[in-house]
């Protein structure tokens, strides 16, 4: 039976192979789009999820408590705290160090290579999933100066695996001894590096004394709870360990499950959802987008319901069920959904490389993976399921009685629901429009606003090995290349400051006025190099020798220290000193936070990032000779350098890729439903022709029988917008909130994507609108 039903459906399909064209066409184009999203979507959710120990693993964060300016969040815990932990918590199986991976240069004679490099427990690798290929993952960490590599740093290094036990130099200075390989780091771990080495190494370093203090912090914290713990009650306890131990702390500690650390912002107040967000967005996309295509399919398959009533009245006079002719109707749409599931995965297997480009991933299609093959086998399912449902369960209601009588009279029910969905097709389409719009509007925003500094033909340079030691003569040496404007350096990137001291002290502070301030050691002529404008008093000036007692802060900062007049004013920031300058506020950190208080001193020697500003047009010229001065200076490390205003844009890659993919399945959304209104306006000519045709001898103008045919699509496109543009104004209004700063939604926004979707329905429709009218009426009318 269900071979004769292949056989029919088949016939049917070359039958009408216009009307299977669009539907295949369609459903193909529905679900490439929907396995490219869901294999994004499945590529998220699987962060960190290869870690055997995964569900008893926690991240220790804080929050810390600003009455002067609310509550701030951070992964960042004091050195001591995990020994702490480990000691006196009995829930603790075991607690983690770890340190944020910082390039470091790693060589074995003549050869180097720079890597992201960490310091973590010795426990590191019993905790965390990441297998050694070389030596005991117990005993690598224990000893001082000894160092995991991984796989392809020991090919390059050595071209082999078989390392333990050889030295290496880290940084040209000290040796390591390798003790493990590692398995390469998966491209779906939080956690990115190259090596490790153990965390004792780091905190015994001279400069690094101040992680011995209970309110510093620097490390970040994880925990391997004992099976069974109730993690609600010890996240409660936890919660004033800190303060416990150092009263003046305005800290209290909570977890934040490691596994969720990709997808779910650390943050308790929930205000930044973090990348679940944009996971959810493009899973509820990717269902709209297979809806749509299913939907071309319903409203054809019921449309053309006539032609195949005659089918169902004699296969029922002979004795057919109802339930056989469903099955008859459902297996045909299930062979359509596979031949689309054909087509889709040729053109997804084309499209994923620039999809990998689009979003930054490395998605592989392998068909020999269990999980794809389900995941393909649900989509054709739920496409054939859904797009075949309605039809079946229509088609096989017919009476045969009044069918084989000669007519059929679809209800108005039929026809309602049928215009339903074109209506839904259009809402989700103009709803992507605005999506888009708003997405792209807010990026022009980011990437055009005048954050307070000028970022554009600045070139950033790590200042490691000797580059440190002479910045003062490569200073010198810049200065004096022909392009260069000017050389500054700082201890942080203006665009992305992430050190920050509570420990403020000024004249007339209030008890309990404790505020949050990002502190910036610079180099003279750093405010002059990158363009950050003086509101009052003076910038930093070798004219006062080093200056080492000055402050420069900005407009957030005078204003939540209540200061009216701040040059001149005492502060205290780990050392004391007077405010000689108040900067104009610039945007330090991303546009999703407001401005935050700054505080600026001069300190040449701190400085770890060399800034140099290029004349347009010479950046070439300029490089060449930057990379001959650091070689000449710095040999044994590699020439590196970044633009810092792509580094800004490296900020928003998030909101980018969104932007991207928006813009790519709201036209493919709108292509879908352009195909399903193409096929309704060529079954609608077709049963209206000998219609037109009598018209056409009576008088009627072409332009009256096009607005006839397209007046009643248009409608349903009219009521699809005013469906979809308050949703959308709702949606991209809590998008938008997410941003301290942020684009407006304009009323513009919304008439260009009602505009839109008009034109395109019209450009659609007018095909046959206008081939119909112009036709001759002798040819619809010679049978009459």
């Amino acid at each position: 039976m269900t071979k004769n039903y292949l056989k029919m459906a088949y016939r049917n399909l070359m039958r009408h192979k216009v009307f299977s064209l669009i539907n295949i066409s369609g459903l193909a184009l529905g679900m490439t789009c929907s396995i490219l999203i869901l294999l994004w979507v499945q590529d998220e959710v699987s962060f960190d999820r290869f870690h055997d120990k995964i569900e008893r693993v926690y991240q220790v964060m804080e929050v810390q408590s600003y009455p002067g300016a609310g509550d701030f969040e951070t992964q960042a815990t004091p050195g001591q705290l995990a020994e702490a932990m480990q000691q006196e918590l009995p829930e603790v199986e075991q607690a983690i160090r770890y340190t944020w991976p910082m390039p470091m240069l790693l060589s074995h004679g003549e050869l180097g290579f720079k890597g992201q490099a960490t310091y973590a427990e010795q426990q590191f690798f019993e905790v965390f999933s990441f297998p050694l290929i070389q030596g005991d993952a117990k005993q690598a960490l224990q000893q001082p100066n000894s160092v995991v590599i991984s796989d392809s740093m020991a090919y390059k290094l050595f071209g082999s695996t078989d390392v333990v036990g050889k030295l290496l130099k880290l940084n040209n200075a000290e040796s390591y001894k390798v003790t493990g390989v590692m398995a390469a780091v998966p491209r779906n771990s939080s956690m990115q590096f190259d090596y490790v080495m153990p965390i004792e190494d780091y905190v015994r370093k001279p400069e690094n004394e101040w992680l011995k203090h209970w309110g510093n912090n620097g490390l970040m914290t994880y925990l391997l709870l004992k099976p069974g713990i109730d993690v609600a009650a010890f996240d409660k306890k936890i919660g004033p360990f800190i303060k416990q131990r150092y009263e003046a702390s305005n800290v209290e500690l909570f977890l934040h499950p490691y596994g969720d650390l990709h997808l779910y912002s650390f943050q308790k107040s929930g205000s930044n959802p973090g990348m679940i967000l944009y996971v959810r967005i493009f899973a509820v996309v990717a269902i709209f987008l297979l809806v749509i295509a299913c939907i071309n399919f319903m409203n054809l398959a019921t449309a053309r319901s006539a032609k195949r009533a005659k089918e169902v009245g004699v296969r029922k006079a002979i004795g057919a069920h109802k339930s056989s002719l469903i099955s008859q109707f459902i297996i045909e749409s299930m062979l359509v959904a596979f031949i689309a599931l054909f087509l889709a995965m040729n053109l997804t297997g084309m499209l994923l490389p620039y999809f990998n480009d689009f979003t930054g991933k490395e998605i592989q299609f392998d068909l020999t993976d269990p999980s794809l093959l389900l995941l393909l086998l649900g989509v054709t399912l739920f496409t054939g399921l859904v797009s075949g449902s309605y039809p079946a369960f229509f088609l096989s209601s017919f009476n045969p009685a009044l069918v084989l009588k000669g007519t059929v009279k679809l209800n108005k029910g039929v026809a309602n629901f049928r215009k339903g969905l074109v209506v839904f097709q259009f809402s989700l389409s103009a709803l992507l429009i605005v999506s888009t719009l708003v997405v792209a509007l807010q990026l022009h925003y980011i990437r055009n606003r005048n954050i307070g500094m000028n970022r554009e033909n600045v070139l950033s340079v790590e200042l490691e090995g000797n580059l440190q030691k002479k910045y003062d003569v490569v200073k010198r040496e810049l200065m004096e290349v022909p392009g260069v404007l000017a050389v500054s350096a700082a201890n942080r990137n203006p665009i992305a400051i992430s050190h920050n001291t509570g420990d403020v002290k000024w004249k007339g502070k209030e008890v309990n006025a404790d505020i949050l301030v990002d502190v910036m050691d610079v180099d003279f002529g750093f405010l002059e190099m990158m363009e950050i404008e003086l509101k009052e008093g003076r910038a930093f000036s070798e004219d006062f020798g080093k200056d080492s007692t000055a402050f420069i802060i900005n407009e957030e900062a005078a204003r939540q220290m209540n200061m009216k007049e701040p040059v001149g004013q005492w502060l205290s920031i780990w050392n004391e000193g007077h405010i000689v300058g108040v900067v104009k506020d610039f945007h330090s950190s991303s546009l999703h936070g407001k401005t935050k208080p700054l505080a600026m001193r001069v300190r040449p020697e701190e400085v770890s990032a060399m800034f140099v500003r290029v004349a347009g047009g010479q950046t070439e010229q300029v490089l060449a000779e930057m990379e001959r001065i650091a070689k000449q200076h710095n040999p044994a490390f590699p020439f590196q350098y970044r633009f810092l205003d792509e580094q800004y844009e490296q900020m928003y890659r998030s909101e980018a890729m969104m932007g991207k993919l928006t813009t790519a399945f709201a036209s493919i959304a709108i292509f879908i439903s352009c195909l399903g209104l193409f096929g309704l306006a060529l079954f609608t000519a077709e049963q209206r022709t000998k219609e037109i045709g009598i018209r056409k001898v009576l008088g009627a103008s072409v332009s009256g029988i096009v607005f006839m045919l397209s007046k009643d699509f248009l409608k349903l496109v009219l009521v699809a917008n005013l469906v979809a543009l308050p949703l959308g104004w709702y949606f991209m209004s809590g998008w938008l909130n997410d941003y301290a700063y942020r684009t407006e939604l304009s009323w513009w926004i919304f008439a260009l994507a009602f505009v839109a979707t008009i034109i395109i329905a019209l450009v659609t429709l007018s095909f046959h609108a206008v081939k119909t009218a112009v036709a001759n009426p002798i040819n619809s009318l010679r049978a009459e």
